[in-house]
């Protein structure tokens, strides 16, 4: 079995939130809760580096919830 390594990476930086990223925090009727919707600008001259925010912001997250299921951040939660 391969032993998971996580670390930060040297890419370009994930916390800066770039102008063409634009975050709103919305209403969901369904659940009740409050959601974080970003929108990136397709002719942006960053988008790599957006695209890179958004899905450094969406690993950050589903990272974070499996951490509470599971007590492991690297390992999605069993499926009942």
């Amino acid at each position: 079995m391969a032993k998971v390594v996580v670390k930060k990476s040297s890419g370009p930086k994930a916390d800066l939130r770039g102008a063409a990223v634009t975050q709103k925090r919305v209403h969901d009727a369904n659940s009740g809760q409050f959601l974080v919707v970003r929108t990136i600008d397709a002719q942006s001259k960053t988008l790599g580096q957006d695209l890179y925010y958004g899905f450094s912001k969406n690993v950050a997250k589903a990272r974070r919830e499996n951490k509470a299921v599971t007590g492991v951040v690297d390992r999605a939660p069993i499926e009942a």
